[in-house]
Formats: structure tokens, sequence, C-alpha cells
């Protein structure tokens, strides 16, 4: 199945460097193809770029920042507020690229524009916002003059599974604090990268503010800039394996660096829980973006004297969704992003049902053209089980049970992830107890979403560094200068 206009929208998106506010061609004229993960086929090549790329794209990042860090925060404020609503025209067509290089369905993809456009609303608004302070010293013969300044040249490096939104998460608050950037997008999901560029520079951001390079192998190509004494930050969104790496690298120039990295997101349904609202929000958690999302629920752990009924639901509700190409409206489950992914889904889940585990849903592959893989509900999944500390990322939801409220949470946080938990109960002397024993960064407190741009995102432990979005999401791209004033 296609959509009339799948040419017309992968043409029109750029598939050059953008370096110093020009497009232009990799080094050599190197390419590499970008995959449809629907079909396993090509959709268009890309530039594949060198380390002298990156390094170039770095130079004009470098070379432009001290105008940019002076540029008036009203006027930057305004270019992303042109940005998102460029965005929000071009919607339809950023939806259908998106589907066409990830394999998302065009429900999800909408549903991730608007989200992307969000950041840059947001932090169109935040812009004008970044304040300091004035103090008189303690012993009253001084004065305390605190500045927040621009951190400098910034290294963004992207993942495929929220190709946009990522993107937004990252050059909104850069562009609002006044830093200049190098974005790589994953090798997967370069267009809808490369069309955000061409929006921005129509939007009015000036030449060299935002670089964007594309390659299949990104460790050539990032490492020599995050190792380059021009970058001042690395953010980073991404594996904790990679994540780790990438501190090892930014200590030699000791770079500020945020990372928001992998999780294993447990879910705790308490027998006193709406379990038509657990339901719903477990749909949610498990089945955005077809469950690769570092936020997915992960792990299910539901009280024993409801878990036959939680599972059953679940099953049905997953069982009618819609799984095929996503370009369709009536799609609600499209592929994995490629075979490696689709093969490691198969593993954890063959580990698992060897182990014991019980299959009420799915639970394997069928032979399709792309990377499908169903839909499935697993119950009565053993501690030993590799995906009860392994992310799944893919449309896979074991469920255990449990009966202690203190055994659950010293459960859920038996991991050395710590990003997002959700936790269904009507108990509120419950609800506060539990949230403050839990060791993570987001809570979703009867509620399966917890992703909002006007929200700090991010975890603990081995999840990450640092916070994206909300009113804390800029401090990432800003330095504090204390200046101490004397002859008063």
């Amino acid at each position: 199945m296609t959509h009339p206009h799948e040419s017309r929208v992968v043409d029109a998106a750029p598939k050059h460097l953008l370096i110093g506010g020009k497009w232009r061609p990799a080094t050599a004229d190197a390419s590499y193809e970008v995959e449809d993960p629907s079909t396993g086929r090509g959709l268009c090549s890309v530039a594949d770029a060198t380390p002298l790329d990156g390094l170039a794209a770095l130079a004009a990042a470098d070379e432009a920042q001290s105008s940019w860090a002076q540029h008036p925060p009203r006027e930057r404020g305004e270019i992303l507020r042109r940005a998102y609503e460029l965005v929000m025209q071009r919607h339809e067509d950023l939806s259908l690229l998106m589907t066409l290089e990830m394999g998302k369905p065009l429900v999800e993809s909408r549903a991730e524009i608007t989200y992307a456009a969000e950041f840059f609303r947001w932090f169109a608004e935040e812009a004008v916002r970044i304040d300091g302070d004035y103090a008189v010293a303690p012993n009253g013969k001084g004065r305390f003059l605190v500045m927040r300044q621009p951190v400098g040249p910034a290294v963004l490096i992207t993942p495929w599974n929220f190709p946009l939104a990522m993107g937004t998460r990252k050059i909104g608050p850069a562009i609002a604090a006044g830093c200049t950037m190098v974005i790589k997008p994953a090798h997967q999901t370069p267009l809808s990268m490369l069309a955000l560029g061409e929006i921005l520079l129509e939007a009015g951001l000036p030449d060299g503010v935002l670089n964007i390079v594309t390659a299949e192998g990104a460790g050539r190509v990032m490492e020599p800039m995050i190792r380059d004494p021009r970058a001042r930050k690395l953010s980073f969104t991404g594996s904790t394996a990679v994540g780790r790496k990438l501190i090892e690298q930014s200590a030699e120039q000791v770079l500020k660096v945020s990372l928001e990295l992998g999780g294993n997101a447990p879910f705790i349904v308490f027998d006193d829980a709406d379990l038509d609202a657990a339901v719903d929000g477990a749909m949610m958690a498990k089945m955005r973006n077809i469950g690769e999302a570092c936020t997915a629920a992960n792990r299910f752990y539901v009280h024993a004297d409801v878990a036959d009924e939680f599972s059953r639901r679940m099953a049905e509700r997953m069982g009618a969704l819609r799984v095929g190409r996503g370009v369709t409206d009536e799609i609600e489950v499209g592929p994995l992003i490629d075979s490696s992914q689709l093969g490691k889904v198969t593993e954890l889940v063959q580990d698992a049902v060897g182990q014991g585990a019980e299959v009420v849903l799915g639970g394997e592959a069928h032979d399709s053209d792309g990377y499908f893989y169903p839909p499935t509900v697993l119950k009565n999944v053993p501690e030993a089980a590799r995906m009860r500390s392994e992310e799944i990322f893919g449309p896979v939801a074991p469920i255990s049970t449990f009966t202690d409220e203190q055994q659950v949470v010293a459960d859920a946080n038996d991991t050395e992830y710590g990003l997002v938990t959700y936790v269904y109960t009507q108990d509120l002397t419950r609800s506060l107890r539990v949230c403050e024993q839990l060791q993570t960064g987001m809570i979703g407190l009867n509620q399966g979403m917890v992703s909002n741009p006007a929200a700090p995102f991010g975890g603990v432990k081995a999840s990450g560094l640092g916070r994206e979005g909300g009113k804390v999401g800029i401090d990432e791209f800003l330095e504090t200068k204390y200046v101490a004033i004397g002859g008063l």
C-alpha cells in the first residue's frame, strides 16, 4: 500500500550537508541509502559525511558563535516562533516523510510533529526569560553580579525513534540561549532533520547557527568534533552504552554534557487501581511509537488480584490493533526500525518463553516485507528473563504479578536505569509513599504519558545526566558567570 505523495515529499527533502548556511555534498560526493523499514527497500540517498566535513561544520558554528550570542533574545525567540508556525503549516508532509523513513504510522507521526513543534513554541517564550542576579554582599562591602551566558558551540546527536522531536528538544533551547550547533541525526532517519534545517533557514536563522551532518557511521565523524577545543557542549539522546563512550570522549575538553539514555520502565498496577484507566495508560505507555521509546513500559508489575483481568484486557486491546505499512490512517502499528531490532525483539521473546513465560498474544514474527513484529502479551514472565533487565524497544508487554508493596518498589528499583516509572493506584497516601521511594527521574501517576515540552524530561542512574524541556531545559545551554564588584 502506498501514499500518493510519497515520491514528492522524499524528493523535496534536502539530501546534502548544511554547513555555514549552505547545502553542500559530502567530501568526494560520498552518500548512503536511507531505507523504508516497512518494505526493506531504499527511499533515497543522502550525504555521508567524513570527519573533515564534521570539522568544517564545527568551524562554521564556531565562527557564528560570537555574533549569535549577541543576537537580541527577542529575535531569537521570534525565529523559533516562525519555525514553529512553518512546521505546523507543513504538518502533513513532515508526518508522511517521518512515516516513510522511520516506519511509525501516520497517526503517530502526526502526534510527533505537533510535539516537536511545541518545543520551538516553548523555547521561543523562554528566550526572553534568561535572568541573572544582583545582590549586596553579606558584609555590605561589595556587590554580586551573576550573569547567564551561552555555553558556546554545541554538538548534538539525536536518535532514530523520534527523528524530529529529539532534534527540536535540543535545537530549541540552544537557539534560545544563543548557542550555535552541529547536529547529527541518526543514520536511519536523516530526512526529517534535513527538512527541519530548511525550515529554520526559511524562518531567518543566521548562517552557521545550525549545521547538519549526516553520516552512516557516527563515531568516526563525531569523535573528532567532541575532542575539538572549539566544542563546548555535548547533548546526546541514545543508548547508555554509547552515552558512556561519549562521556569518556567529552572528558578531554571537559565539555558541558547532557545525556538522555536508556530506560527500563516499570508499570505498577495496584489492586485498588481503576483498571479501565490502567489499561488505557498501559496501551499508551507500551504502544506509543510501536514500543520503540525509552519511556516505553518495559516491565509490568500487576497485583495478583487483578493480574488475570489486566492481562486479558491488554491482550484484547493489543490484538485489535491493525498492523501494516503506516502510510494510511487505519494502520496503528508499523514495523520496527531495522532487521537488527527485529532480531533483538524476537530473541527476547524466545528467551522469556523458553524460561516459562506464557504467551497470551502474538509471540512470533510473521514472514513479510519489512521488519514487522506483532503486538505481544506475555504473562508470568520470570525474573531471570532478559527482557526484565534489557530494553525491549518493541510491541511486547511482559506481565509479572506481585502482592507486597515494598517488594514491588524494590523490584522496580532493581535496575541500573531510572528514567520513568508508571504507577496506578487510587490511594493518595500510597501514591506519595511509592513516588518518594522510586529511583527514577519521572513518574506517570495514573497517567501513561509523561513527555511534555513544558516539563523537565530526564532520568537518574544510567538513564542520563541533565534535563530537557521545561524551565530548566535552557540551563543546559547556559553558563553562570559571577562578577565580584568592589569599591562600594
